[in-house]
């Protein structure tokens, strides 16, 4: 996708690629090129607030423990934190980056090898895709995409790309999530039938308010069309406001709030350890109960997604009250919990006499839990660039996009009232087809869905419910003398 003062708009672009980006999801992605250890990686971050900061610190870090990385160039549109950017480095390495207002320029420099996208939500998927366009590797904070239908057209352009692509969310670089995925896919849940994930807060300004306004966040100071980015089709042109330059995640037209900054995060988690991708139907609650501060977006809200492997997954999160629910995964031999306060998860096995097995004692698994996930996370993208293996990405885009969208259609959800399904790259309103689906499968008593990988025999005497001896008494009677059980 070229981005140019004369792009198609965001509707014209994703209508165009929408239908080859649905098949290339099924294609292998092009092999990317390795980098040689003794080759620096040279970085180019476009978006340098809050989260560019810490990418900035981590890469300054690994460029100090000999890791091999630069940060060459940087690029904001907010003149201020570009020049702190710029200082901050400058500072710690002696050489003074590059910098610029507008990201094209750090695509057109043909000396950065990774672009990191840190600029707000709805420019991630567009600045993604020129990246890989013009032959960069990328980190892209999450959430991948601002809408669902910005999924595949993304996914298809890093196949392609033969690039390295890490999306930002960073706790999947820890150990427990991939430990979980192995005890699922060992059988030792049985069938997997929920997910339950939660993100609670508590503030005294109000979430993401706290986000502070300055005198010198004016016109003169930030290119405020830049931003917006609505030459080019992402945001709809309005006049300056310091609010929604910075606290830009209370509105609709550059974040999804609850739904993208915070459940992408538990999501991404939540189907990383389950191994499910995209969701067959999902829905949303919620509304702003307490925060009517002129936001846009709900300060409490509640997901629930199914699944064709036959599961669900529910997420809430309230801004607040900070007391949260249990993160948890269920099956019929038992439930695992996970404790973001300590390493690996919890086993707890279900009542014997229901599952027919002997566990019954509460067992801690141990997983590698970093001590810096952020970092963490870039030494595993760093990995995979210079190995030249996309797949060694703890959060790729494939997993990415199917929780980003999962997270957009829950918002669409909520703003439109109705239940929302994703068939094959397409949204549709949801309908009686997918409830009548598991009536016919229960009718026929088929086996039941396990997701991919998954190793549990659904057919061994623990697996599954064992009807009891009395209901070969059921059946339709074909006639009041006729007993189908005779």
């Amino acid at each position: 996708m070229e981005i140019s003062d004369n792009s198609v708009s965001r509707r014209d672009f994703i209508r165009t690629t929408t239908a080859t980006a649905a098949a290339g999801m099924l294609a292998v992605p092009v092999p990317a090129r390795s980098h040689p250890p003794s080759d620096a990686l040279r970085v180019g971050i476009v978006g340098t607030g809050a989260r560019g900061k810490t990418h900035i610190d981590a890469l300054l870090k690994l460029r100090h423990q000999g890791q091999g990385v630069d940060v060459v160039t940087v690029c904001d549109v907010f003149a201020r934190h570009l020049d702190a950017a710029a200082e901050k480095i400058h500072r710690a390495t002696g050489r003074k980056p590059f910098a610029t207002g507008d990201f094209r320029r750090v695509l057109d420099d043909g000396d950065v090898d990774v672009v990191v996208v840190a600029a707000p939500d709805h420019w991630h998927a567009a600045m993604t895709i020129a990246a890989l366009q013009a032959g960069k590797h990328v980190y892209c904070e999450r959430p991948f995409t601002h809408t669902a239908a910005e999924a595949l057209p993304v996914v298809s352009a890093w196949r392609e790309s033969g690039c390295v692509v890490q999306v930002g969310s960073q706790r999947t670089s820890d150990g427990r999530w991939l430990a979980a995925r192995q005890f699922i896919a060992d059988g030792r849940l049985g069938k997997v039938v929920q997910a339950q994930t939660e993100y609670f807060r508590n503030s005294a300004s109000g979430q993401w308010r706290s986000a502070g306004l300055s005198r010198d966040m004016t016109p003169q100071n930030i290119d405020w069309e830049m931003f917006l980015g609505s030459k080019f089709g992402l945001a709809p042109s309005m006049p300056f406001d310091r609010a929604r330059y910075a606290q830009w995640r209370c509105y609709w037209s550059t974040s999804q709030g609850i739904f993208s900054e915070l459940f992408v995060d538990r999501v991404t988690q939540m189907i990383t350890a389950l191994g499910v991708g995209f969701p067959r139907r999902v829905t949303a609650g919620g509304g702003i109960f307490l925060e009517h501060d002129g936001r846009e977006v709900p300060d409490t809200a509640t997901l629930v997604a199914d699944y064709d492997e036959g599961l669900q997954l529910l997420a809430t999160a309230t801004m607040c009250c900070d007391h949260p629910v249990e993160q948890c995964i269920r099956g019929r031999q038992g439930t695992i919990v996970f404790d973001l306060g300590r390493d690996g998860f919890e086993f707890l096995p279900q009542r014997p006499q229901a599952t027919k097995r002997g566990e019954s004692r509460l067992t801690h698994v141990p997983a590698p839990r970093p001590k810096d996930e952020t970092l963490a996370h870039w030494e595993n993208f760093l990995e995979a660039v210079r190995r030249g293996e996309p797949a060694l990405c703890h959060d790729p885009p494939d997993v990415a996009a199917a929780a980003a969208v999962t997270c957009a259609l829950a918002a669409d959800s909520y703003r439109q009232g109705r239940v929302l399904e994703w068939n094959e790259g397409r949204v549709a309103p949801g309908g009686a087809p997918y409830a009548e689906m598991w009536e016919q499968i229960s009718a026929r008593a088929i086996v039941p869905r396990a997701a991919p990988r998954s190793s549990y025999n659904v057919n061994s005497p623990d697996s599954r419910p064992i009807p009891p001896s009395y209901q070969k008494l059921a059946g339709a009677w074909p006639s009041e003398w006729d007993d189908p059980a005779a």
